[in-house]
């Protein structure tokens, strides 16, 4: 098909690099201490962890929720029955007269098998 007009390499050059931002390979390979990053104990989630027997993580963005089950299985020594994610967006703060953003972060709900427990403390 002809073009209707010519275009410049700078033209064609600045429509390629708008394609969109890929985050990684699909099949990053993650370690199971790399994927749980932190327990999130706050008032909340000690509540939960009481009542329903979930528990409450902070994991690698990438991370997907089937990589998330297997590194608490194979970390805690549990079974895992669910997992729910949040991608949690950061808060904008300021320092003096500049204003800046915190970086977003992904937190996880692992629902266990009610015969299975974690201690954190």
């Amino acid at each position: 098909m002809a073009r209707s007009r010519p275009h410049p390499k700078r033209y064609v050059r600045k429509l390629e690099a708008r394609k969109p931002c890929v985050h990684g390979e699909p099949g990053l390979d993650l370690r199971p201490h790399q994927i749980v990053l932190r327990p999130l104990v706050t008032e909340k989630g000690t509540h939960a962890s009481t009542k329903r027997n979930a528990y409450t993580f902070m994991v690698h963005m990438l991370a997907d929720k089937t990589q998330i089950a297997s590194a608490v299985q194979e970390l805690f020594n549990v079974r895992v029955d669910k997992v729910r994610t949040q991608v949690r967006k950061g808060k904008t703060v300021r320092f003096r007269n500049r204003q800046g953003q915190q970086s977003d972060w992904k937190r996880a709900v692992v629902t266990l098998n009610a015969d299975d427990k974690i201690d954190f403390f």
